[in-house]
């Protein structure tokens, strides 16, 4: 499978300026290893801990049984893409090396649409916390305990610019 083409976004990706994005990723063949708790919470420790270095914000996430969505923003001089390495890439080499995981885990590739305002970015983040309720896995989105709604986790506030 050839690596999917991803042109540039003018001005998102061209202008030296932070960009913000809701990005979805599936695992191989859609398979459920998020149920269980021990690669969630890992999962969870990646996705966070690349959030506490800085390499982006995290605004929202939910990570369900097959797949994750994060709504992240990126500074400038970082792309999406390698965003999306450092989640995806990290998270299957610590699942790889202390979980013992073998094989593919990740489908290749990953979606993401540009969140150009607020009211892109507050869609996107009820999208996030409703999809645990919509698929029948929590009641209510703070109940849900892989999900920015209810794991605990810090994220990040609307950036700067996207206000105003």
């Amino acid at each position: 499978m050839s690596k999917p083409n991803r042109p540039l976004r003018s001005p998102c990706q061209s202008s030296g300026r932070p960009r913000t994005f809701f990005v979805t990723s599936s695992t191989w063949e859609r398979r459920s290893l998020f149920q269980s708790e021990r690669m969630a919470r890992l999962f969870l420790k990646v996705l966070s801990g690349y959030r506490a270095q800085r390499r982006y914000l995290l605004h929202a996430f939910v990570l369900m049984p097959d797949h994750f969505h994060a709504l992240i923003s990126v500074p400038a001089g970082m792309s999406v893409e390698r965003a999306m390495q450092l989640i995806k890439g990290g998270f299957s080499y610590r699942a790889k090396k202390e979980l013992g995981i073998q094989g593919e885990i990740w489908q290749r590739g990953f979606s993401d649409e540009y969140v150009a305002d607020a009211a892109g970015f507050r869609a996107r983040i009820a999208y996030v916390r409703e999809n645990p309720v919509r698929a029948g896995l929590a009641r209510f989105p703070e109940a849900f305990p892989y999900g920015s709604a209810g794991s605990g986790i810090e994220v990040d506030a609307m950036p700067e610019h996207l206000r105003g």
